[in-house]
């Protein structure tokens, strides 16, 4: 495998799919699915529409330099975004990328001194890079810990609102 694997949308969705049937595939059921933003939003939205549970976002950031290819120092937000309180028992906390594990393992202690009311917590993620610290629970891919994956939505990183804006109206979509 070289160093940089693309994704297509396609490619992205079939990912998150597959790990929605490992989780239901292992008999265990979440009541609360909370997903890391920026990477998870997409996993965990889908999460929360088919097993139809409630989704909290925990907004946290480490891969901010270089148009978010570089890693720096671990930011958590100070709480979780839901429409209401995530419910008491189990949750499921999904990412995209389990890559060094520094963010899993960073946030793992954060979760359990601040939400007591979570009894029980598992993690999914798409890809989980050889050599990561942290092992989720459920992961559909490998990849080499040298690997970057170009996800399909990167292109968003260095584009500029004028750039954005010449892209819809060359496509005759204004």
């Amino acid at each position: 495998m070289s160093d940089r694997l693309e994704v297509s949308w396609d490619e992205y969705h079939r990912l998150i799919e597959a790990l929605a049937v490992q989780v239901h595939e292992s008999g265990w059921m979440p009541d609360a699915i909370l997903c890391m933003a920026r990477g998870g939003l997409r996993v965990g939205d889908v999460f929360s529409r088919v097993f139809r549970l409630p989704l909290g976002v925990l907004f946290s950031s480490s891969y901010r330099e270089r148009a978010g290819q570089e890693r720096g120092e671990l930011r958590i937000g100070a709480q979780i975004a839901s429409v209401s309180a995530l419910p008491q028992g189990r949750w499921l906390l999904v990412d995209d990328l389990a890559d060094s594990g520094g963010t899993l393992e960073g946030v793992l202690p954060w979760l359990r001194d601040r939400h007591p009311q979570m009894r029980e917590l598992r993690t999914g993620v798409l890809w989980t890079k050889d050599g990561s610290r942290f092992k989720p629970d459920y992961s559909v891919a490998g990849v080499p810990a040298s690997c970057w994956i170009a996800q399909p939505f990167e292109l968003y990183d260095a584009m500029s609102l004028q750039a954005l804006c010449a892209r819809v109206s060359a496509a005759g979509r204004s």
